[in-house]
């Protein structure tokens, strides 16, 4: 009795170190919460479950959505008004086997064209709910949701609830998504859970290494996502799921992958120059870019892993005036001052750690001491992220850290855009030189 009091007041004064050492200020932090489980939920057959938009290009949006009914169409019905349904588009459609698991009827149909800042009502599949969508605007202002790491327990389903409490455009998301780790029903309820808000506002995401699920002289990598989560890389010029951009009101969203091949030689490193040379700064003056592993960071977790693709590719993001890069991965909240080449730098970007969505592994709660002079906040807690481009020059974000069930605004900044501070060479002949040189 006397040796297990003894552990116990171990373990006691280890937790009380931690606290006293980590923990910012007087805030104590929420326990964790268990994994969410979902009732099996008898559907029609035909009946569309999972469903998700995404961006499609200009002025289209992909609706996504699973049936078990493998004769199901793949057919989208759309109109601004409530049941009343004015045009129709045909999608495609694709199954995937993993293991012992086979899945639904996965639909990819692609609406449009839509006006802009425009409320419509959609059903899938001729039959079941009706959703509804609102298109971004075409002037700003615009809103972004950001969080990474999501997976499926509690503080997942308190982040979304914060998300699904602010006025928002389009949800950003850095890698991790379910958290199946090669358990694909895991990937049906990720799909049931995020449902309510990913049918109704556009979700662009990037794969993280949770999203891999290959074994090896069995299953390839990826497989579960780009079946399920497929983004506008076609219409991007790019030839992978795994990287592509799109254009939403003045801002040019660059999603990279952390998890393919990225050194100068490789598709990925080719396609992101000309992606860059591509931009008119003129019609989308912000330059955003999301990855999964973080480059800046000075949490211990996961220390080092960005480096090669950061040797590889921040100067390329650099020439090119990135304003903003968002990561996962790490499962806390940093943010940097503007950094290049591992220093603060004026023309360099603004990087921000945010893999703290909820997922089932916990929080990463370990810094480096003293912090890095290029970091400027960071703390170990579940939240989310809104970045509100106000117009072509400055952008408000705030980080909105999730105390029990309450959204609270931990912290905030003014950022002002690399061609507003007069920092930016995106256009200039000098820029171009670089990219095409490099």
């Amino acid at each position: 009795m006397r040796f297990t009091m003894k552990i116990l007041l171990h373990l006691l004064t280890v937790v009380l170190f931690i606290a006293v050492t980590v923990f910012a200020g007087d805030y104590v932090r929420p326990p964790p919460r268990k994994t969410l489980h979902f009732p099996w939920d008898p559907k029609s057959s035909s009946q569309p479950q999972q469903v998700h938009i995404s961006l499609a290009g200009d002025k289209h949006m992909r609706v996504t959505w699973i049936t078990n009914d493998g004769s199901s169409p793949s057919i989208v019905e759309y109109g601004t008004s409530p049941g009343k349904y004015s045009a129709i588009s045909q999608g495609e459609s694709i199954k995937y086997s993993y293991v012992l698991y086979s899945s639904g009827k996965i639909h990819h149909t692609v609406i449009g064209p839509l006006q802009d800042n425009t409320t419509y009502f959609y059903r899938c599949g001729g039959e079941g709910l009706e959703f509804q969508l609102k298109t971004p605007p075409s002037k700003f202002p615009v809103t972004f949701a950001v969080a990474g790491d999501l997976g499926q327990t509690g503080w997942t389903k308190s982040t979304l609830d914060h998300i699904d409490q602010c006025k928002y455009d389009v949800h950003l998301l850095p890698g991790d998504l379910s958290y199946a780790d090669c358990f694909q029903h895991r990937w049906d309820s990720f799909g049931q859970l995020v449902q309510p808000l990913a049918s109704s506002r556009p979700w662009m995401v990037t794969q993280g290494n949770h999203e891999k699920e290959r074994i090896l002289f069995l299953e390839d990598g990826f497989v579960s996502y780009n079946s399920r989560w497929k983004m506008p890389f076609a219409e991007s010029g790019s030839t992978s799921n795994l990287y592509y951009s799109f254009d939403v009101t003045g801002v040019h969203v660059i999603m990279l992958g952390s998890y393919a091949p990225y050194d100068e030689h490789s598709d990925q490193y080719s396609w992101l120059k000309a992606d860059l040379l591509k931009v008119d700064c003129k019609r989308t003056p912000w330059l955003v870019v999301l990855f999964h592993v973080p480059w800046y960071n000075s949490n211990r977790a996961h220390q080092g892993e960005g480096d090669n693709m950061m040797a590889s590719m921040e100067p390329l993001l650099y020439a090119a005036g990135a304003d903003l890069v968002f990561t996962g991965h790490v499962h806390a909240y940093e943010r940097t001052k503007r950094v290049y080449n591992g220093k603060s730098d004026p023309s360099g970007a603004v990087h921000i750690t945010i893999g703290d969505g909820g997922n089932r592994e916990g929080l990463a709660h370990r810094y480096k001491q003293p912090p890095p002079e290029w970091s400027v906040f960071r703390e170990a807690s579940f939240g989310h992220g809104e970045l509100k481009m106000v117009n072509s020059t400055h952008a408000f974000w705030s980080w909105h850290r999730n105390d029990d069930d309450e959204s609270v605004r931990s912290d905030q900044v003014w950022i002002t855009s690399l061609i507003g501070s007069g920092c930016n060479t995106r256009g200039s002949h000098e820029m171009r030189r670089i990219l095409m040189t490099s």
